[in-house]
């Protein structure tokens, strides 16, 4: 009887094995590299016909980000019209796909506010202003409402909150647009906790930004190249630092921001320094990393794309966003998935650090996306 026990028990287990090592099998490099991509696209609405819906259907990406305001065309007319239209998209662009989509959108409150009340959304408070009243249970609160008309749109990733220190308030793309809660990192710090538990209860994601920390800049890196060597200090780190060891954090995204006291050549998201032994070996960090949009400035204009996508890739970042709004191509998709796969094949991109990142994704989603 004993025998016959262990002989069941052995065959269960290797029934088990062989079933996860050819669900394992099935997954192929092309669509591990495509969860590690995330890019935006023009239209209300998507048909069987749309480029986006190709992409996604081919397991080109993994995921996409949503805007209001098309930059290019200088017009509100993106992908956000009300709340109905949304809901409908969102929805269409999850059936698209087997693989759950992150579907993202900059909802930070104040100033960076993609769901408009002029669209029908309920109004927003800035960091800013949350951080100045310092109450953590109306932040919560706020947070909650956010996060909670985000889950009823189809949303689940929010990138926010910015976790920058206000060390500059003449800042143009922080300070002066009110989306730091305070110069005092551990006010920061405490916001950040509750707007990433408000987010989490139910159910959307959240990406901390930008590290190591975009407050003390002076310039804009949508624009050009940004040189925080003589106003950062590791002050900026303290909200990381400290939202790490509570095990909060979902995803980070990185900043354009070049420090030659962290690396003497590339700007944070293409460096090694910065992302895998400042981050990751650091400050023991292993989750997300999410680059910011590769096609601003600070990038588009020192790098090639080919060198960007290299960079970033071998610097620890696992998803390459192009919110192909700056600059619009209904092929970049397809562009950027070819760039990598050729670099894999010429061993410029390891295939273990695919799967570094492909991991690091799945296990997000399957923990948050149903």
């Amino acid at each position: 009887m004993i025998i016959r026990k262990v002989f069941n028990f052995v065959i269960i287990f290797l029934f088990f094995l062989n079933t996860s090592n050819a669900q394992n099998s099935e997954i192929t490099l092309e669509e591990k590299i495509g969860q590690m991509i995330m890019i935006g696209f023009r239209g209300y609405d998507i048909h069987f016909y749309n480029q986006i819906a190709k992409d996604i259907k081919n397991k080109k990406i993994g995921g996409v980000i949503l805007f209001d305001y098309d930059i290019q065309e200088k017009q509100y007319k993106r992908n956000i019209k009300n709340p109905k239209q949304l809901h409908k998209l969102t929805k269409k662009l999850q059936k698209f796909s087997k693989t759950p989509l992150f579907i993202a959108v900059d909802q930070e409150g104040g100033r960076v506010n993609r769901l408009k009340y002029k669209y029908g959304f309920p109004k927003t408070i800035s960091p800013q202003k949350l951080g100045e009243k310092n109450n953590l249970e109306f932040t919560y609160n706020q947070a909650d409402k956010i996060s909670f008309i985000l889950g009823l749109e189809g949303i689940n990733l929010n990138f926010a909150p910015v976790v920058d220190v206000n060390v500059n308030p003449s800042n143009p793309v922080i300070g002066k647009l009110g989306r730091s809660f305070s110069k005092n990192p551990y006010t920061v710090y405490r916001h950040s906790k509750q707007f990433i538990k408000a987010h989490n209860n139910n159910n959307i994601l959240t990406a901390i930004k930008h590290f190591p920390g975009h407050g003390s800049s002076k310039q804009d890196s949508h624009l050009g190249f940004v040189d925080i060597t003589n106003t950062w200090s590791y002050n900026e780190l303290i909200p990381y630092k400290q939202l790490i060891q509570d095990d909060l954090i979902n995803v980070i995204m990185t900043a354009h921001v070049f420090n030659k006291k962290l690396d003497d050549k590339y700007p944070a998201t293409l460096s090694f320094s910065v992302i895998t032994e400042l981050l990751r070996d650091g400050l023991k960090y292993n989750g997300v990393i999410i680059s910011d949009d590769m096609q601003m400035k600070a990038i588009a204009n020192n790098y090639g794309l080919e060198e960007a996508i290299v960079k970033s890739i071998n610097a620890g970042v696992d998803i390459l966003l192009f919110g192909n709004n700056l600059k619009y191509d209904p092929e970049i998709a397809q562009k950027i998935h070819n760039i990598i796969f050729k670099k894999i094949k010429s061993g410029e991109i390891s295939e273990d650090r695919i799967n570094e990142s492909y991991e690091r994704i799945m296990k997000l989603k399957e923990k948050f996306i149903k």
